[in-house]
């Protein structure tokens, strides 16, 4: 009987391996920031080594198809006129592609702010400072849609 919980108790311990820890690259220096829109949140790393932009490990051409949303995403870099200076890599989710690219593009402004503070008035003057608070209206019950109420018929 001893024998059984012994053996139980030394089954349990597993041999610990010792994992050699490998140097991570050295770290380049990036800004980041948080852009929303609707239901999409969108964490922006600028960096100042690279001048590509990846969202979600995939180019922005892939990522965005559309050339309008395309456009809408790299605003911020084209008004500053540095994109051959700064790259991104972004993460995004939630929402649709429209609401996902403004909410990169917020990002991607409030990024330039830590990288350089004096661009505050330009993208002010330009607008890209301004988080856009509309969401969709819950539903009401009672109601088809948000304000839409059923058909009232007299007769």
């Amino acid at each position: 009987m001893i024998d059984k919980t012994m053996q139980s108790k030394t089954a349990t311990k597993a041999v610990k391996i010792k994992k050699v820890k490998e140097t991570p690259p050295k770290k380049e220096r990036y800004f980041e920031a948080v852009g929303r829109r609707k239901t999409s949140v969108a964490r922006v790393r600028l960096f100042t080594k690279r001048t590509d932009v990846l969202i979600n490990d995939r180019p922005l051409e892939q990522y965005f198809p559309l050339l309008s949303l395309r456009q809408k995403v790299l605003e911020p870099l084209l008004k500053m006129k540095i994109t051959d200076k700064l790259g991104a890599t972004v993460r995004v989710m939630g929402g649709g592609l429209r609401g996902q690219a403004e909410a990169v593009k917020l990002g991607i402004a409030r990024a330039l702010l830590k990288f350089n503070p004096e661009f505050r008035k330009r993208l002010r003057r330009f607008d890209l400072l301004t988080r856009d608070a509309r969401v969709v209206e819950r539903k009401k019950y009672g109601l088809k849609k948000a304000r839409r109420a059923p058909q009232w018929k007299k007769r």
